[in-house]
């Protein structure tokens, strides 16, 4: 079959609904927390020189930047069309690019014409490097748009801790630019100690942070939600964490060649108010806000919360299905979604829970839901008598639901 059949196909099975397969991303530098479901014997499928697969992205048109060994397709979700016994398969990224303001709404196709976001799940043992994601002035100096994220911290996939289930944001006010220059020069001398100078938040499930792009930030090793504007800009800032030592190379990464090797610009790409901000919290904390009354969503068996919702670039909910209960619910926009617990069916669709995905495996845990079936509203079905349903759904930039009069 074409593409343009695949795509047809899929969107006249799912009624507007698409299955996605499952997207699995290494990092060199990072150890798997294990805790995204893979078969423990898969964390490391694509061999040691990859590093470990500890992320999945989600509703992804967005390409991986791993280096000279990344594979083409790295990073982009595929579309699953079973037909008569067949599965066929088309990228997220063709799927837009055919199907236009008929898959991502009018609004969508206009101002951006494609999909402008992705979510993953991160799931690291340890904290990761102080690192930075590029503003659009800076990044576009690499062919890039700069890259606004938020977190949240699913407890259904969040049994352990990890080593250090704390985030350094930002700086400490009153941090001068000389004393993270010195910092930066010193890369290569083992530990730069940036982190000296910054300020640790202990990670709470069940809550978020809205993460700004030029702020310096290391976050810890709880199972993060993450969803984020589409890039994969970013340079790393701390030469030495958990004993580990930081390749040279990512200091330097998305720098364009002719500033390579300039300290000065490192810290141009820092948004130095936002990093000294003394009221960081009140600025960036995100405690889950409910869409509506609880009580009036219980009646009608749900309950729907905004868990992110501090950026204009993206935003996400968090549904719970209560047992044994059928809602249909309309939003005002397309969305990936992805299960967290529980079974069911969604519009034509069975959705589950895996306990454990092999590589390679196919699922029916995400999928992503086109403007027209979401504003028509999606019946959604929690065939347990005991457990609940739990899915988040992550939507484009502009959500006119986060404007008060939009809901």
């Amino acid at each position: 079959m074409s593409t343009h059949s695949i795509l047809n196909r899929a969107m006249e099975q799912g009624r507007g609904i698409l299955r996605l397969a499952p997207t699995w991303v290494p990092r060199v530098f990072c150890v798997p927390g294990r805790r995204i479901k893979l078969h423990p014997d898969d964390y490391y499928a694509l061999g040691n020189e990859r590093g470990g697969l500890d992320e999945r992205w989600l509703a992804s048109t967005t390409p991986a930047d791993n280096g000279p060994l990344t594979a083409p397709d790295e990073g982009l979700s595929w579309v699953v069309c079973e037909d008569q016994g067949r599965i066929e398969k088309a990228l997220l990224r063709d799927a837009v690019a055919e199907l236009k303001e008929h898959l991502i709404g009018e609004r969508l196709w206009k101002t951006h014409g494609c999909w402008p976001m992705f979510s993953k799940f991160f799931d690291n043992q340890g904290p990761l490097p102080h690192h930075v994601h590029h503003r659009d002035e800076h990044a576009r100096l690499v062919g890039q748009p700069g890259k606004p994220e938020a977190y949240y911290f699913p407890p259904q996939l969040n049994n352990h801790g990890g080593d250090f289930p704390y985030t350094f944001f930002g700086l400490e006010p009153g941090t001068t630019r000389a004393q993270i220059r010195a910092c930066l020069a010193n890369f290569k001398k083992g530990d730069n100690k940036i982190t000296n100078y910054s300020r640790a938040y202990k990670l709470a499930p069940g809550t978020g942070w809205n993460v700004p792009p030029g702020l310096l930030h290391a976050p810890g090793s709880l199972c993060t939600y993450e969803p984020q504007k589409a890039s994969d800009v970013f340079a790393m800032y701390q030469s030495l964490v958990n004993n580990q030592v930081i390749p040279e190379a990512l200091l330097w990464k998305n720098t364009p060649p002719e500033r390579a090797g300039d300290v000065d610009y490192l810290l141009e790409v820092l948004d130095w108010e936002c990093n000294l901000d003394p009221q960081f919290v009140a600025s960036n904390f995100m405690p889950p806000v409910p869409v509506k009354s609880i009580p009036a969503m219980e009646a009608e068996g749900y309950r729907e919360y905004w868990i992110c919702y501090k950026s204009n670039a993206f935003s996400a909910k968090e549904l719970t299905v209560l047992p044994g209960c059928s809602v249909t619910l309309r939003d005002q926009a397309a969305y990936g979604m992805i299960m967290l617990q529980g079974h069911g069916r969604m519009g034509s669709w069975p959705v589950e829970t895996p306990a454990m995905i092999r590589y390679g495996q196919l699922t029916h845990d995400e999928f992503f839901v086109s403007e027209p079936a979401a504003l028509a509203g999606v019946l959604i079905t929690n065939n347990s008598p005991t457990d609940p349903l739990v899915m988040l759904k992550h939507y484009g930039p502009a959500n006119p639901a986060m404007d008060p009069g939009g809901e």
